[in-house]
This record gives C-alpha cells, structure tokens and sequence, in this order.
C-alpha cells in the first residue's frame, strides 16, 4: 500500500512542522544516524524505532521479568514491564515540559531494560561472575540492551535503530545519581561502539558513559523517579518496610508516597532545567533524593528478608549456565541452547565465543523460563505408562 502524494505532503509538513518548534538543544529527527542504510520510511526516525523495539522478542519478554521483588505471589507488584512503561510516561512528561524530542525519549525508554536477566540485579550479578572467572570480560545489562538490539535481535542481524537511541540505551544507569546531567554532542557513532566493546570485555566501565543527547539524560534521571518511590510501595505492600519509617528529613522535602515523590522531582527539575542545556535539581531536593536511594539499599534491596532465597537462586544459574555451556555444540537438547544457537546468523556465530553465547541466551530468559530449564536438568521425569 502507497501513501496518497497529497496525504504524504500534509503529513510530511505537519512532521516538519513540530520538529523545527523544538528547543534548540533538542535532538532532531533529521539528525538520526544508523549504522546501515535503511528504506525510506514516512515515520520520524526515533518514532520508527519505537514501533521496532515493541515488536520485538525481547520486548516480550518484559513480561516476565523480575524489577525488584520476586517469587512473591502479589498481582499488584511491579514487574519490569510495568517499570519500562512508567519511566517512559515520566520522562515524556519531563521531555514535553522541555520541548525535547519525546519520540527520541520514548524509544530509549522502551527499549532501556530489555538487556536485564531473569531475577534482576541478583541474575545480572550471577552472569558477570559467571563470565569473569573465566575471563570473558563482564555483564552489564545497560551494555546487553545494546547489545540486543545492535547484535542479536533479528536472529543476529540487530534491528538497526539509531545512533542516538542506542546510545541513550547504554548510558543509563539508575544506580548512579548526579547533581548535573549533561549530554557529550561530539560524541560519534564510532566512539559509541568503541565504549560498546570496551563495556563488553570490561576495560571501560558504563557508569562513566555520557550520553550524546539531552533526551538520554532525560531518560536516564527518569529511571531513578520512576523506581525510587514505587519500590518503597512495593516494599510497604510486601510488609518490608512501613511508610512511617521513612526518615523524616527525607518526606518533608519529597513526601512519603510515590506520587508525591515523582511529582516533586519532576517539578523540581523541571524548574532548575527549563530553556537550559544541562539537567539538575536544586541542592535540597538532590540531597533528599541520595539519602532516599541510600534509604532504599539498605531497608529494601538489601534487606535481609528479601534474600532468603538468593543462595537456591545462585545454585539454580549456575547449573543452568553450566548444563549450556556443556550442551552448546554437542547433540543434547535439555536447555534449548543450540536450536537457539543454529537459528543466528552466521555472522553472530563467527564473531561470538561460547562463553558470551550462553550468557546472552540466558539472560534472554525469563523468570519461568529459567526455572523450567533448572527443572529439566536436576528432576527425573515420569516414564508414563509404560516404556513402549
């Protein structure tokens, strides 16, 4: 189907339209790089990758992925899903109030987590252990979301998206606050690879990464808005923590909810931000904030409750890490590894080593998914009614 010559010229110009009102440190559409060439597309650039990241299998997988809490059994929880979809809503709101580029924002913000492992921060640990005792650099899921999207989506052909999407991708950190975010605007496609690799085999760290664009900082503050009070809701639901523990210095300035703590730090930055090139909080707020993170480590995520379970779970990857890495190449069929395998291209095949190809394979799974494959390698199965 063909677009009618005067529908594509008023929406050609309605697009022209609403990309030349954006602030002038906005990053344009037309400004869009890709790593190889690509059909002609009426859709905005950063607007075409956000259609491809949501149609992809690693975006699926979002479903079932763990954000903080697992093996609760609470509908009302948040699971990584959840997560991508409010820190894309937060920092819209923040790229609007700025006049940036949201289709930019919302592409980063999609595709920001997919590169987490099944059981979050505990499984990514597990990952990169698993890879430097054997000295095959480390894991990072901000570098494997990239990784995704350049290198393995599409049964390894990548999905081309933009320089500046996958690179807002990879600078995120949530765990890294500062008082000033600014963007690095000299920054080439070339050097984003670079730091890629570099990030990959462990020789340059992906907290120091700047990102090229202010729409990248936007996204990257807004995962620290959009986890920082839902997860004292969370924690408050599971009965962690109560509300009222929360120090008071820290709600008189932000609240002690989470819709009073994104609503003060969106409006907080917003306010110390407007028609500038650099994002920042004003001192008070910025200062609450970090003793709120700090608050949340050690009452929350490393509560001694919540980790009950993490020496099962460490026992439960390494098995599974260790059945693939035994499987991958030969004729057993326990783990799924090698239909996943011979299904890539044979340029991911050539270029990747056996270690990192059972990394991405099982940190491409799910919750369930590596439960089940733990299950089909350590419990007997039933012969049925007979051996016939």
């Amino acid at each position: 189907m063909q677009w009618n010559a005067e529908t594509r010229e008023r929406i050609e110009a309605r697009l022209n339209s609403k990309e030349n009102s954006l602030a002038p440190y906005a990053c344009k559409s037309a400004q869009a790089i890709r790593f190889h060439e690509a059909s002609e597309d009426l859709r905005p650039n950063f607007f075409h990758d956000s259609d491809k990241i949501v149609h992809s299998y690693c975006y699926s997988r979002y479903i079932d992925k763990t954000q903080v809490f697992y093996l609760v059994e609470n509908d009302h929880i948040t699971h990584r899903v959840l997560h991508v979809q409010l820190v894309a809503k937060i920092a819209r709101t923040i790229g609007r109030f700025l006049n940036l580029n949201e289709d930019l924002i919302e592409a980063i913000s999609l595709g920001h987590d997919v590169g987490h492992t099944p059981f979050g921060h505990d499984g990514e640990r597990i990952i990169s252990a698993f890879l430097q005792e054997q000295g095959e650099g480390i894991f990072e899921h901000n570098v494997q979301s990239f990784r995704l999207f350049h290198d393995l989506e599409a049964y390894g052909k990548g999905l081309n998206l933009t320089a500046q999407v996958l690179d807002g991708i990879i600078c995120h950190n949530g765990e890294i606050l500062k008082n000033e975010y600014g963007c690095d605007r000299s920054k080439t496609p070339e050097k984003l690879l670079t730091e890629y690799r570099e990030s990959l085999n462990g020789n340059f760290k992906s907290k120091d990464m700047v990102p090229m664009t202010l729409e990248g900082c936007v996204m990257r503050i807004s995962d620290v808005i959009a986890y920082i009070g839902r997860d004292i809701e969370d924690a408050v639901i599971l009965k962690l923590v109560e509300r009222e523990s929360l120090p008071r210095e820290i709600t008189e300035v932000l609240g002690n909810k989470n819709g009073e703590i994104v609503d003060t730090l969106i409006k907080d930055l917003v306010n110390n931000s407007i028609d500038k090139e650099t994002l920042r909080f004003s001192p008070e707020v910025f200062e609450a904030l970090n003793r709120l993170k700090d608050w949340n480590y050690k009452n929350i995520y490393l509560n001694p409750k919540k980790s009950t379970q993490d020496t099962k779970i460490k026992a439960m990857f390494q098995t599974v890490l260790e059945e693939c890495l035994e499987e991958l190449g030969s004729g057993k069929k326990v783990t799924g590894i090698n239909h996943w395998f011979n299904s890539m291209s044979a340029e991911y095949k050539a270029s990747t080593s056996k270690l990192r190809a059972v990394a991405d394979y099982v940190a491409g799974m799910t919750d369930d998914y590596l439960m089940n494959a733990y299950k089909e390698i350590v419990l007997p199965k039933s012969f049925g009614i007979n051996f016939a």
